[in-house]
């Protein structure tokens, strides 16, 4: 048997879609215009890639896109000042500090001074602690999009036995409280678990977060089960020229793909949604602002 690919580039353009929708009847029934604001410290490659692709996809679902571009050795006050505004702006509806930071920067204190409401990455303190209770909050983007794409694979995941591997504070933490949310029976598994092979065999949905390129093997998984591949791992890849490289993910396809049920590629799976959620969360929060009702099919 073969695994079905969950197609996260197709699922994200549908969410898009939804979120261009919501965006349209937002200008159209109330004169308001949903805003994001990105602030990028530096010149890391990966991260200014990153902030031009969600500037690009902002604007295309009819968003306000408000790019805030520092130098590499801004002060601590300065960058504090700029959150500060944005927070008072009333046309910025989310805020996004691009991580990660110059080490002179204190990356908690700066996401701890973004305004809860507009923390649209979901790392505030506030609202860890919001969804750790089962509350409103505002829900980090790749977990989001992980659970959305599970939601949209099986319909209901209640009851369902779930395993994430990885303990990090952006990925396996709150994925494990939102599947807790969606009646899961949730394990944590992390470098330390003994027997983890037996630990993730048990599993019906393995959410793979923990940054090793291909740790994974197929021989872990239960025969029919639901793979979700958040790693983005690049590695050598000799057998395409020399100094060449590709990307991988968490699992070893070849093998998994083989054992599984459904399966997210790496690329094209987990990475389309993580923007496509981050617009989701700003017209989130945009409604949340001015007390509308929030976008059906959007939040956790």
């Amino acid at each position: 048997m073969t695994a079905q690919i969950i197609d996260g580039k197709a699922f994200a353009a549908t969410i898009r879609d939804k979120v261009a929708g919501h965006v349209a009847r937002l200008k159209a029934d109330h004169g308001i215009t949903p805003g994001l604001a990105v602030v990028l410290v530096g010149e890391d490659p990966a991260s200014q890639v990153y902030v031009r692709s969600k500037g690009k996809q902002t604007v295309e679902v009819g968003m306000q896109s408000f790019e805030h571009k520092l130098d590499v050795d801004t002060s601590e006050a300065d960058l504090l000042a700029l959150v500060e505004r944005l927070n008072g702006d009333p046309a910025v509806h989310g805020i996004l500090v691009q991580l990660p930071l110059p080490k002179h920067l204190d990356e908690d204190l700066v996401i701890n001074s973004i305004d809860p409401a507009k923390d649209v990455d979901g790392f505030h303190i506030s609202n860890v602690g919001l969804l750790g209770t089962g509350q409103k909050s505002m829900v980090p983007c790749t977990p989001l999009g992980c659970l959305m794409m599970l939601r949209d694979f099986h319909g209901s995941l209640s009851g369902m036995d779930a395993v994430v591997i990885g303990r990090s504070n952006i990925v396996g933490k709150p994925m494990a409280q939102l599947l807790l949310g969606d009646s899961c029976t949730v394990t944590i598994a992390h470098s330390r678990t003994k027997d983890i092979a037996d630990v993730v065999r048990r599993a019906d949905i393995v959410v793979a977060a923990v940054g090793r390129p291909e740790m994974v093997p197929g021989d872990w998984i239960k025969p029919g089960a639901t793979v979700i591949d958040v790693g983005i791992n690049r590695i050598d890849a000799p057998e395409k020229g020399e100094g060449k490289t590709r990307l991988v993910g968490d699992v070893d396809f070849p093998s998994v793909s083989k054992v599984a049920g459904a399966i997210t590629p790496v690329p094209g799976g987990v990475g389309p949604m993580t923007i496509a959620c981050l617009l989701a969360n700003t017209v989130t929060a945009c409604c949340r602002a001015n007390g509308l009702e929030e976008p059906e099919g959007l939040t956790a």
